[in-house]
């Protein structure tokens, strides 16, 4: 099963300021998708950034796999530690875990039909 770096997620205390700096700075442009969260584009990788609640976490690399459920059984016989279960969000279906370097990644796959 091929499994690939597929999305970047930031957080920011402030989206429109960090929209405006990355506008104004590299060209990129925004996709809303409601208050909390844009996607960014012509970035040369898909991400977003997303509203930081209580302070903001270290940017989050999303895999993408085929298999989401073949993905976690992989990560948890590599010794990686689920640390949120998987759930719904627009496109698709992700989970969180933390490698045993202590990096949280996520992996993320269309839903199914």
């Amino acid at each position: 099963m091929q499994v690939t770096i597929n999305y970047l997620e930031l957080s920011s205390d402030d989206i429109a300021a960090s929209k405006a700096f990355f506008s104004s700075a590299f060209g990129w442009g925004f996709t809303d998708y409601g208050p909390g969260y844009a996607g960014f584009e012509d970035a040369g990788l898909d991400g977003g950034i997303e509203q930081a609640g209580d302070g903001r976490t270290p940017p989050l690399a999303v895999l993408y796999a085929p298999d989401l459920d073949a993905a976690e059984a992989a990560v948890r016989s590599a010794g990686g530690e689920i640390v949120r279960a998987q759930f719904d969000f627009p496109g698709g279906r992700r989970f969180h875990f933390r490698e045993p370097g202590g990096n949280e990644l996520a992996v993320w796959s269309e839903a199914k039909a």
